[in-house]
């Protein structure tokens, strides 16, 4: 394995294991739920928008590491950034795992890069997106 998949496999643990944004937000301006019923992952997403800024982001639930990781660095991304941000960032991540398109996340964000590795793996990009799929359901609703 090279040393960049070895350091794209170690942030995706890492995010896996994170429990930073993997919390209840009660008093969510936004939630969702979504699911993967090909792989078992569920998850429900939390924003807490204040004047167009996401100001807190958070999932709960259960799935894969891969789904689990996806969904901690989509919060990660999230913070602090504008709804409009948040819609490019949405287009950026899935455009590198449905368009092999490349990348050009914020240095504050640039681990989203670790889950380009998923494309190789097509049974596992459904897992990948799941919480991308579900905010991309919840920006939907909002003007």
């Amino acid at each position: 394995m090279s040393l960049e998949a070895d350091l794209y496999q170690e942030i995706i643990l890492e995010n896996y294991r994170s429990k930073k944004n993997r919390r209840r937000i009660e008093s969510a301006t936004l939630q969702a739920e979504g699911a993967n019923p090909s792989c078992g992952d569920d998850l429900e997403l939390f924003l807490s928008v204040h004047d167009g800024i996401i100001v807190d982001a958070a999932y709960d639930g259960v799935g894969c590491s891969i789904c689990c990781a996806s969904a901690n660095l989509l919060c990660d991304s999230l913070h602090g950034r504008s709804i409009g941000e948040a819609r490019s960032i949405l287009e950026g991540f899935k455009g590198m795992l449905l368009e092999d398109s490349v990348p050009e996340f914020a240095d504050d964000i640039s681990d989203l890069e670790a889950m380009q590795g998923v494309k190789h793996y097509p049974v596992r990009i459904k897992c990948a997106l799941l919480a991308w799929n579900t905010l991309e359901g919840l920006l939907d609703g909002v003007q």
